[in-house]
């Protein structure tokens, strides 16, 4: 009976089901008791209602098992993983310890589940992460490989779960995040397919008409897509079999999402799309003729058809850092249409499908050197970056690009990100190179620090012991190592001047017999401008300011303060009446905001774009400078601040009074250009007390007029009451907010 409460009769048949599927996928990698212990464990955990459902109703047990199966299906992971996602919540919820785990199925079943817990915890109040919660995030990913891949899994699993769930807010959240973050990781670690599909699902929930737009439009043309496939691929295939090579060929549609990004890279519709498919032929070579047989098929597909030389893409001679191997060309094909060719062996294929976790299978054969220090770049950024919104943005952009292969002097090979240049290179090396070098010499000539590298350069860096960072480095660097280095850099070297030029001030004080009085020098820096006590004494230590100069002016002010104690009159306590004063009333009025929850006070204006009102539904958006921008939930930018930037949103409701604080609002009115209109409009507005006319602007054109009006009012309910009076009004046919 309690097994009812846990499971639905639907679950119970999935249930069978799926363990039925991952016992047939893991048989061969779990140990003699692994199942019967993990069968009992589930079924004690089936007797409670311990483990709640998720934001989408999904039961826990069920939604771990399907995680389960991708990730040894699809990612071809062992033992350690599948029984890591099937024990986690257990942990997480305490119906066992990790040390009992740790006893039962050993430290790397722990391990896995003690990243997962921790990353859990961090979805504990939303299905989504908030950009605060990125850095711990980021750094469970960064202690164990493995816990990345399975949350990706986790990921892919609950997009595919979702599409019919009613709660539609956590389903954009979520799609969000798969887009922005897990879609960019299975692509840095090779799990190309996955990587497809949580874009594609991201695209389907967040763009609902592209999608189906794009959908549509495939399936229309797949009869004549298909037949063009095969009139390419089969005279491929003849020549390929009398080369004596084992192969075989499949032709795929590219993904919607990648499609769609064409379409709005190039400016057109889909019609204008050309590379809608590409072909791909996989190679049974032997280990030792990979590469021999691969060079075989592409003079073989090149004599065919006329080759686009700037696409050819080789990463056979050098994979990409995630184990990426394949050879990628883009020829004409029959009709004069462009078509991709990528040949690669099934080896290579596998690496390609699985990523990783292919990868280390075959880790005999290539190192995973660019990997790890991928994963270092991580640990360096989380240490170094100012604050978690630079990290996320950064971290984006290093998953993204594409690489380059550049040599030193003496043919060791460095990748860096396509678009690196001189300085990227030198702090790739080593930081204390970065800090010194004053340009490079590649391929024999001399070179400034901003130069671009292109795959295949020779570089040789120069340096003088004389070098400093420099702030406008930061604007030609594109690696967040180069970049992290510099900041720090540029920090310790402002905090040495500022020590300096401390030191200086406090003995020209001594020198000049003068009494140090911090509170009066706080005050002197205040009037004279500065935002902060480290740009005043930066502006001394680059002598942009005179230091004999500042201590003239703080002995004016010492000296008028002074004078000023001496003339205050004092008078009796006695008749004195303590009044509140109408500022600090004023101040408790116009904290009317929650941000997030419970916090008032923070830093926030409210967006010109939207002009939001008391009374708005709105939310806030975290700007680059650090502030919070208020928008309207209608704002014409809202839509693309929640798909390109959703982790820089944040929850904001008004609350309080709106009394004492009036917003300006435009409304568009259009109607009849009849006699006396625009009187009768403001006539209306000069009737109500609490709202005021700013401005009037009218153009009359064919008997129709359109006017813009700028009133002044303190709530939407105002608002909306001055839009039913104006519509009264004989000749307003249309009035909106803009």
């Amino acid at each position: 009976m309690e097994e009812n409460v846990f499971f639905t009769p639907e679950e119970h048949l999935q249930l069978i089901s799926l363990y039925k599927r991952l016992l047939l996928l893991s048989k061969d990698t779990l140990q003699k008791d692994d199942c019967h212990k993990l069968k009992t464990h589930l079924i004690k955990v089936m007797t409670g209602d311990s483990i709640p459902r998720n934001a989408f109703g999904m039961n826990p047990i069920i939604k771990d098992m399907q995680t389960a199966v991708i990730v040894a299906e699809e990612i071809g992971m062992r033992r350690a993983s599948i029984l890591g996602i099937m024990l986690h919540e257990s942990v997480k919820y305490h119906l066992c310890s990790l040390d009992s785990i740790q006893e039962e199925y050993g430290e790397d079943v722990a391990g896995i589940i003690r990243g997962l817990v921790k990353i859990n915890e961090l979805y504990s109040k939303s299905p989504t992460i908030e950009s605060e919660n990125f850095r711990n995030l980021l750094l469970s990913f960064a202690e164990d490989m493995r816990v990345i891949l399975i949350m990706i899994a986790d990921r892919v699993n609950l997009m595919r779960q979702i599409k019919d769930s009613p709660n539609d807010e956590a389903r954009l959240e979520v799609s969000n995040e798969a887009a922005y973050l897990y879609a960019p990781l299975a692509h840095k670690l090779g799990l190309y397919k996955l990587k497809s599909e949580l874009e594609d699902l991201s695209l389907k929930y967040t763009q609902h008409d592209i999608y189906y737009h794009i959908k549509e439009k495939l399936n229309a043309t797949k009869a004549a897509r298909d037949r063009y496939i095969d009139a390419f691929i089969e005279p491929v295939r003849k020549k390929l079999e009398e080369a004596g090579l084992k192969f075989h060929i499949k032709g795929r549609t590219k993904s919607i999402h990648s499609i769609y990004q064409k379409m709005k890279k190039q400016g057109c519709p889909f019609e204008g799309v050309y590379d809608l498919f590409a072909i791909r032929i996989i190679l049974s070579s032997p280990l030792d003729k990979e590469k021999q047989e691969c060079w075989q098929a592409y003079s073989i597909v090149t004599d065919m058809y006329l080759p686009n030389p700037k696409r050819l893409r080789d990463w056979l001679s050098v994979p990409k850092s995630n184990g990426y191997e394949s050879l990628h060309i883009t020829v004409m094909g029959p009709e004069g249409k462009w078509v991709e060719v990528q040949i690669r062996t099934e080896r290579m294929d596998e690496i390609a499908e699985k990523g990783l976790a292919a990868h280390w299978r075959y880790k005999g054969i290539k190192g995973e050197s660019g990997l790890d220090e991928w994963l270092n770049t991580i640990r360096e950024t989380l240490e170094n970056a100012d604050n978690d919104l630079d990290v996320m943005d950064q971290f984006k952009l290093d998953l993204y690009k594409d690489e380059v292969f550049v040599f030193t002097p003496k043919g060791d090979l460095y990748k860096l990100p396509q678009g690196a240049t001189v300085l990227d290179f030198a702090f790739s090396i080593h930081s204390n190179l970065g800090c010194r070098c004053i340009g490079a010499r590649v391929n024999g000539k001399n070179v400034q620090l901003k130069q671009t590298l292109n795959s295949g350069d020779q570089v040789e860096i120069m340096t003088s012991n004389a070098q400093t960072p420099k702030r406008d480095w930061l604007n030609f660097v594109t690696t967040s190592k180069a970049r992290n280095k510099i900041r720090q850099a540029l920090k310790e070297i402002a905090a040495r001047q500022t020590q300096f030029a401390k030191e200086t001030l406090e003995r020209k004080f001594k020198n000049r017999k003068l009494e140090y009085d911090e509170a009066i020098l706080m005050r002197l820096i205040r009037k004279l401008g500065f935002k902060t006590v480290t740009d005043f004494y930066q502006s001394i230590a680059d002598e942009s300011a005179d230091i004999n100069d500042i201590i003239d002016k703080y002995v004016d002010m010492q000296k008028r303060e002074t004078e000023q104690r001496e003339e205050i009159t004092y008078r009796s306590a006695e008749a004195f009446n303590i009044q509140q004063t109408n500022e600090a009333k004023d101040f408790y009025k116009d904290d009317v905001l929650v941000i997030d929850q419970n916090l008032k006070g923070l830093d926030f204006t409210l967006a010109r774009c939207c002009n939001p009102i008391y009374g708005d539904d709105v939310f806030g958006f975290v700007s680059v400078s650090g502030g919070i921008k208020i928008h309207r939930c209608d704002c014409p930018n809202a839509k693309e601040m929640h798909s390109r930037f959703p982790y820089r949103i944040v929850r904001a409701r008004w609350a309080g009074k709106s009394q004492g604080k009036k917003y300006p609002i435009r409304l568009r009115i259009v109607g009849h250009d009849d006699i006396g209109i625009v009187t009768n409009i403001t006539s209306i507005i000069n009737k109500e007390t609490d709202i005021s006319l700013r401005s009037i602007s009218i153009d009359s054109n064919d008997g129709l007029f359109s006017g813009m009006l700028t009133v002044m009012v303190d709530d939407t309910s105002k608002l909306e009451a001055l839009v039913k009076k104006i519509k009264t009004v004989k000749g307003v046919k249309q009035i909106e907010r803009s």
